[in-house]
């Protein structure tokens, strides 16, 4: 089954959704508007049941099928949120809101669920039961835990659950999938750094931690290089280096790192954070100084679960023809904390030539639509096909 015609029809109307939401960007938890639009409509659809406020502002639309014979229930997430980035693609429907715009095409799997939601509301050709759910605070604030912490598995009876990413890059509407761990766990430090500060030209009476700084900046590259399984990915990356002076002539009693660990494995983040915390103390103390860490642990490893995985790949190639194998990708996703609840898998769809994410210049591409809209119709139709 390729695209399916309805969505062609039904094009003009989603584009004007996703242009709208594009137009009104929302950062975190306050998705208001976006999370109203998104309750109206599929209230206007005819969804069975609405429920708003799961995860602070999340929503979740209730589609019963024709029958229901063998009691199987179907969840389908798209995330609403965007990010604080200032718009720079000069398209006529450029976010309205100074410094936030939706740089990542949250925009485009809200309005290609929508899509999905309103034909399914109208076929309802399947036996059981699909879940539609829309998620704020994918970009930093766990929302997929906050609506998994909310109980949306229990109390809606999903038993499986898929979600999507545009990806650029990738010819717009086809699709890239593998199994096993998929996107990496996102992990931040803080590193406090002390030692005796003083005059620039005294550096004798001091225990300098800029020199303190530099040499663990380098240090820390070793968890890569000679603690990690070469096999293992790892990144670990500092990316602010802020002194407690600002004077040329003053050698700072404190230094301030942050970064970030990506690990695609348990085991990996909990060397990563063993080690992170050894090196730091240990080159401190090398110098006469103290260093106080704090790692705070973000979104788990999300792992694909492999049979899920290759029904959503039977449902891209029944879309598109064909479905790739996708890269392991360092970023992070809160789809994460749904797939700790429950099995299932996520696909990216090609969002063709255009900026990577999270840059000022990105726009979703609106030619991905349909084919974004038939992938999530037809895993309901082909997890619970009509009896």
């Amino acid at each position: 089954m390729p695209v399916k015609n309805r969505f062609a029809e039904l094009l003009p109307d989603i584009t004007a959704w996703r242009r709208d939401i594009h137009t009104h960007p929302e950062l975190l938890f306050d998705t208001h508007r976006t999370s109203a639009l998104v309750a109206d409509k599929l209230k206007e659809f005819g969804c069975d049941d609405v429920v708003t406020g799961i995860g602070r502002t999340g929503v979740v639309g209730v589609i019963r099928g024709r029958t229901d014979t063998a009691k199987r229930v179907i969840g389908l997430r798209a995330d609403m949120d965007a990010l604080p980035i200032e718009e720079e693609t000069g398209v006529e429907y450029a976010s309205s809101t100074p410094g936030v715009m939706h740089a990542c095409g949250h925009d485009g799997h809200t309005a290609m669920l929508l899509g999905a939601a309103k034909y399914l509301a109208e076929t309802r050709n399947f036996d059981g039961t699909a879940v539609v759910i829309f998620q704020p605070a994918e970009e930093g604030g766990g929302g997929g835990r906050e609506m998994c912490e909310d109980g949306m598995m229990q109390t809606f009876g999903i038993q499986e659950v898929y979600g999507m990413h545009n990806w650029p890059g990738r010819p717009a509407g086809s699709f890239a999938i593998r199994p096993g761990a998929f996107f990496a766990a996102t992990d931040q430090f803080d590193i406090y750094l002390e030692g005796r500060g003083g005059h620039a030209a005294k550096p004798h009476e001091t225990i300098d931690t800029t020199v303190m700084a530099s040499h663990l900046v380098l240090a820390l590259q070793t968890i890569v290089s000679r603690n990690a399984d070469p096999i293992d990915q790892v990144v670990v990356s500092v990316t602010s280096v802020e002194t407690s002076s600002k004077a040329f002539n003053v050698i700072p009693q404190k230094v301030h790192l942050k970064g970030t660990v990506r690990t695609l494995s348990r085991d990996m983040r909990s060397l990563a954070q063993k080690r992170l915390t050894e090196i730091s103390q240990q080159t401190a103390a090398v110098f006469g100084g103290v260093a106080e860490v704090t790692y705070h642990r973000g979104y788990p490893v999300m792992v694909n679960h492999d049979t899920y995985t290759e029904f959503a790949a039977d449902a891209a190639r029944e879309v598109a023809g064909a479905c790739d194998e996708a890269p392991l990708v360092m970023g992070g996703e809160d789809f994460a904390f749904m797939l700790e609840e429950r099995p299932g898998a996520y696909i990216l769809v090609g969002n063709g030539d255009t900026a990577n994410v999270h840059h000022p210049e990105y726009n979703f591409n609106d030619d991905a639509i349909p084919a974004g809209c038939s992938w999530y119709a037809q895993m309901v139709e082909s997890r619970m096909p009509a009896a």
